[in-house]
């Protein structure tokens, strides 16, 4: 049986190291896969809540007013087209609807005919349609925007790799050159 015993001795010469001495380390971020995904559920359980925990908070006015918009025009377009639809009920059952005059001779004046009032209900259903589908279309598009905003925000946007217009003016012929230029910066 072969037994190992190592030591050091420890002498007066050993350096120290002081906070000078050392220099600051810069961990890079690390990617959050999952981020995007928490910012989309985020964002559908509750609009703007995705907008919110990106922290792009000027974002939440942009989202409530588009959806409050489309919500506003879905309930009044809903509205009218009820008041028309209760006119037009109460015409075909022989009674004085909301868009008939009654003269003092006793006399009717109808404001609408019965094919206008169909003609109102119709456009004011297909409003309310396009309201709603428009409305939906928001809601899903704060939804991707939430989630790609989630992945762009974790890249890095360093001037190391650049691709920016350039001019190039031509001391020569004088003229002037237009393009791109690509640069790519090595540290």
């Amino acid at each position: 049986m072969m037994v190992f015993a190592f030591a050091k001795a420890q002498s007066d010469n050993t350096p120290t190291v002081t906070s000078d001495d050392t220099e600051l380390i810069q961990t890079p971020d690390i990617y959050d896969a999952l981020r995007p995904a928490k910012a989309a559920f985020y964002a559908a359980a509750l609009p703007g809540l995705g907008q919110a925990y990106n922290k792009d908070y000027w974002k939440l006015p942009i989202v409530y007013g588009a959806l409050g918009t489309g919500i506003y025009f879905a309930i009044d377009n809903d509205r009218e087209f009820r008041r028309f639809r209760t006119a037009f009920k109460d015409r075909l059952a022989g009674r004085i609807d909301e868009f008939t005059i009654v003269n003092d001779d006793g006399s009717t004046t109808q404001i609408f005919t019965d094919d206008g009032l169909i003609d109102a209900q119709d456009q004011l259903r297909r409003q309310k349609e396009l309201a709603i589908l428009l409305t939906a279309g928001m809601y899903i598009l704060q939804i991707i925007e939430a989630n790609v905003d989630a992945h762009l925000s974790q890249y890095n946007v360093d001037d190391d790799l650049t691709f920016a217009p350039d001019i190039h003016v031509d001391d020569l012929g004088r003229s002037m050159h237009y393009g791109f230029k690509l640069t790519y910066r090595l540290d």
